[in-house]
């Protein structure tokens, strides 16, 4: 089995690249964000999720192991394939993944090539419990560490929050990072946000500056 690639990237094509290793040429399955960071005639690091079937031996490629393990993860859920999962990983990072679907927004999976309403709604059904608790980890990246005690995502206040925000034209996912990351905020300096102070807050966050 193949666990990374460190070579020459010869080739840059619609969904693969061509990577030089040694003089042997590896084409290479990736997502449009991934084949975003390569350069043509430029060395680069894969990581690597190698597929063997009968009648092909297969090479997905990816620029982080976040990427890659996610990638794992969206195949566990019927009727996605390699294909449908280097879309949604095109369309979505790891991070904005974790927010999509613990916030339930069907549309932003439904961006992606191959993911119809039924597919979209089985991916939420079948992984929010698995990204649960991944979801405040992607909004602690974001921001320095404030407080030593986790905060309980998803409360009755936050959810009024996301669905007034929603409710006002904002993407479910934006906007349920931004009320995360405010309630987060707002706790760690020691005091609990109302309804009306994350809509507020909400609404300066999401607003073009």
């Amino acid at each position: 089995m193949i666990a990374w690639l460190n070579g020459i990237v010869r080739d840059i094509g619609a969904g693969y690249a061509v990577i030089d290793v040694h003089g042997v040429g590896y084409l290479v399955s990736a997502s449009g964000r991934t084949l975003g960071a390569l350069q043509m005639n430029q060395p680069t690091m894969l990581h690597i999720e190698t597929v063997v079937r009968e009648d092909a031996f297969l090479l997905y490629g990816f620029r982080d192991t976040a990427e890659r393990d996610w990638f794992r993860l969206l195949q566990t859920v019927q009727g996605v394939g390699g294909r449908v999962a280097l879309a949604l990983l095109t369309v979505l990072s790891p991070d904005h993944l974790v927010q999509a679907i613990a916030s339930g927004d069907k549309a932003a999976l439904a961006r992606a090539d191959g993911v119809g309403p039924k597919l979209a709604a089985r991916l939420l059904t079948e992984l929010k419990d698995k990204v649960a608790g991944l979801a405040l980890g992607a909004m602690a990246r974001t921001q320095a560490p404030t407080s030593a005690t986790p905060v309980e995502v998803g409360g009755a206040v936050e959810a009024e929050a996301v669905s007034a925000l929603v409710n006002l034209g904002y993407g479910r996912s934006e906007a349920f990072g931004s009320v995360v990351k405010l309630a987060k905020a707002a706790r760690a300096e020691g005091w609990e946000p109302t309804l009306a102070d994350l809509i507020r807050a909400g609404l300066k966050d999401l607003s073009p500056a």
